[in-house]
């Protein structure tokens, strides 16, 4: 038998129950590919973040991969973050920042005297266009024009208020059938500068409780809407997560909490 470290951690949140849970499994060098999914398919969480050391004279730390139970992806910040949140607490981290080497270029997370860490991912940019017919027939609220990032293959959607966003109920069936990773809605909040929330079906995933990633586009979007760089974020999930985003040119700044849940051992037969 083969033993795995495995800890799990809920992002964007100072309390368990809240935010997303990120499972984060260290590893010593690369399973196969297919065993990554079936471990990720088994933690059953929306993210399990893996991580392999970079070699000594890398100027990276780590390399990070990231499974839905369906998918490897691109980008996944809440399972970023509760990586960090796991090296800096539980596995004696003793730098300020640290640096990953991922699929969506070196990736930063930097911890600050409060507790909160800060992501520092690319900044996405999407493309304005007529709404694919599918997407208006899941979602009727949708408007003429949605925007696609192409980056993840998502679509995002603008709705006329923080209350549409919340009652949304697109038809899950039909978005898997898109021709899209995800589908984004968000619009102005009441309470902070944008709300939004995020269906996955396509991975695996109906609705992800917060995603750090999509911020990486909406970030700018609302960013140029509002007049200013440094923004305030609620994702409108049942569990729900608050963000603190700042653009930095082809940057994004994405800040959360972080609440440890769980840790142990996955026994791997060979």
């Amino acid at each position: 038998m083969t033993t795995l470290p495995i800890y799990q951690v809920d992002a964007f949140t100072n309390r368990v129950f809240g935010g997303n849970p990120a499972a984060v499994m260290p590893l010593e060098r690369w399973l196969p590919d297919q065993q990554l999914q079936q471990l990720a398919l088994e933690n059953n969480l929306s993210e399990t973040a893996f991580i392999v050391p970079e070699p000594a004279d890398s100027e990276l730390d780590y390399h990070i991969r990231w499974f839905t139970p369906g998918a490897e992806v691109a980008l996944c910040g809440h399972a970023t973050l509760a990586t960090a949140w796991v090296l800096f607490n539980r596995l004696g981290f003793d730098g300020e920042r640290v640096s990953f080497r991922s699929l969506s270029g070196p990736l930063h997370v930097a911890r600050k005297d409060d507790g909160w860490l800060t992501l520092d991912f690319p900044r996405l940019g999407y493309d304005a266009g007529p709404t694919p017919a599918l997407l208006k027939q899941a979602l009727p609220e949708a408007g003429d024009i949605t925007y696609f990032v192409s980056n993840d293959r998502n679509q995002m959607v603008i709705l006329d208020s923080e209350e549409a966003v919340l009652n949304a109920q697109p038809d899950m069936r039909l978005l898997k059938q898109l021709d899209r990773q995800g589908v984004i809605v968000t619009a102005r909040g009441s309470n902070s500068d944008f709300v939004s929330r995020y269906f996955v079906p396509a991975v695996g995933i109906d609705e992800d409780p917060v995603t750090g990633s999509i911020h990486c586009a909406l970030t700018p979007y609302w960013a140029e809407q509002l007049g200013r760089e440094k923004l305030t974020a609620h994702q409108l999930s049942a569990r729900g997560g608050v963000l603190e985003c700042e653009l930095k040119g082809d940057r994004v700044e994405v800040s959360g909490q972080a609440a440890f849940y769980m840790e142990g051992q996955v026994q791997l037969p060979g």
